[in-house]
């Protein structure tokens, strides 16, 4: 597909909370033409202060929760494809063209398979998601292997499914409404680092963890 150079094809949806710290690395990684738009889901450590001074637009979102942060970054996109990625500088906005080009004629959702360096995964986290893929796979026949903590996506066909989980759920029930939806979609091997700053809501402590899984039991 031919574009104009000067016509940006690709939101980045950064959903944040607490990352002031690893928003610079983030946001310098961005490839050149993709917009930077970061959901500041009530930081309290000036996230949003950081993020637009390293050229991002910053949205509020108010309700709490990773799926209402991406709800709210995927309706405020207006171009023709949609990135998300984490804010905690675990996964590197380099690797996006990659997906991007990926994102062919039949492929409707390009997701990024982790592949984690040493250390950068602890081993519940790994094995809940390893769960949750096998899940996906034996139910809805989605040949995914990951949840895809970044994923490339016309936002036309996300807008479509409708309202999504609005915590840690959203990633587990996208995937199985694309299935539902009949959607393709394509996995593409990404970097998986150490977050660069910071602790993760999720895997970070036992309270987050538990969160998690009960948001992932809720989706069916």
């Amino acid at each position: 597909m031919t574009v104009d150079d000067d016509i940006p094809r690709v939101t980045v949806v950064i959903p944040c909370r607490n990352e002031a710290g690893a928003l610079p690395g983030v946001l310098a990684a961005v490839p050149a033409g993709y917009l930077a738009l970061v959901v500041d889901n009530g930081s309290t450590d000036g996230t949003a202060t950081v993020a637009a001074e390293y050229g991002a637009t910053v949205l509020t979102e108010e309700r709490p929760g990773y799926g209402a942060a991406v709800q709210a970054g995927v309706e405020a996109a207006k171009t023709e494809l949609v990135a998300v990625l984490d804010g905690d500088g675990s996964m590197d906005p380099a690797e996006l063209p990659a997906l991007v080009d990926t994102l062919a004629d039949g492929v409707t959702m390009v997701a990024g398979r982790r592949r984690p360096v040493p250390g950068a995964w602890p081993w519940h986290a790994r094995a809940g998601n390893w769960l949750l893929a096998t899940w996906l796979r034996r139910r809805y026949r989605l040949e995914v292997h990951d949840l895809a903590a970044m994923r490339v996506i016309r936002r036309a066909d996300l807008v479509a499914l409708g309202p999504l989980h609005p915590r840690s759920g959203y990633p587990l029930e996208l995937l199985a409404r694309a299935a539902g939806a009949g959607w393709q979609v394509r996995e593409h091997d990404v970097t998986y680092r150490p977050r660069s700053h910071g602790v993760s809501k999720v895997s970070g402590s036992v309270r987050g963890t538990l969160r998690a899984a009960r948001d992932f039991w809720s989706v069916r």
